[in-house]
């Protein structure tokens, strides 16, 4: 593989990880769990989920094979569950499914619920899981993990600066693009079916 295909495997990756992890779905969330909470308990809140993200994403992606193994399940039927799973989400995002309730930065919020599940939830950790088996070459798995981490990067900042784009986007704004994220990962998970399928019928 020469570097504008291992850029190219890059890029894609990094496009599928950042839509995975749901990040105007995260935002909305996030907006909604920090009112009343000024910008600065907020920033530092937004450091902490993208660390648990990160950790998290990360045992997924590097441990997906060992976790098969031990429970006797086979990538296919891992991608057919994922996808299915993957595709409610989407569609609770189609159709803006928002949480509701205040929370004050003392309840630490990070880790559960912003974290997980909001950003990385059971869908989210199915497709992580499968992509991190079906990459099984070593230089591609380093340049998948810097795909993940530049993705989570993305998502991060776009909740470090959650008063700013607030301001920019609106709610509407966000809410709109929240629905084009439904539909892009209806798309990731229509393909991860399809594929499941494809290889349970050979």
């Amino acid at each position: 593989m020469n570097f504008t295909d291992e850029l190219l495997f890059f890029t894609n990756t990094f496009i599928k990880f950042f839509f995975l992890l749901t990040p105007f779905f995260a935002l909305t969330m996030f907006l909604a769990m920090t009112e009343g909470m000024d910008n600065a308990d907020r920033k530092k809140l937004s450091l902490k989920i993208t660390f648990s993200v990160y950790m998290s994403c990360l045992v997924l992606f590097l441990l997906g094979k060992e976790i098969f193994s031990l429970f006797g399940i086979t990538i296919d039927a891992f991608r057919i569950g994922a996808g299915s799973l993957l595709f409610i989400t989407a569609a609770g995002l189609v159709h803006s499914k928002q949480a509701q309730g205040q929370f004050s930065f003392e309840d630490d919020i990070a880790v559960v619920p912003l974290a997980i599940p909001v950003i990385v939830g059971p869908a989210t950790i199915g497709a992580i899981l499968v992509m991190g088996v079906e990459i099984e070459e070593f230089r591609l798995k380093i340049i998948g993990l810097a795909a993940l981490f530049l993705a989570i990067l993305f998502v991060g900042t776009i909740l470090y600066l959650s008063a700013y784009l607030e301001n920019v986007l609106r709610k509407k704004g966000i809410i709109i693009i929240s629905k084009i994220t439904g539909l892009i990962l209806s798309a990731l998970a229509a393909q991860l079916v399809f594929t499941g399928i494809k290889n349970f019928m050979k």
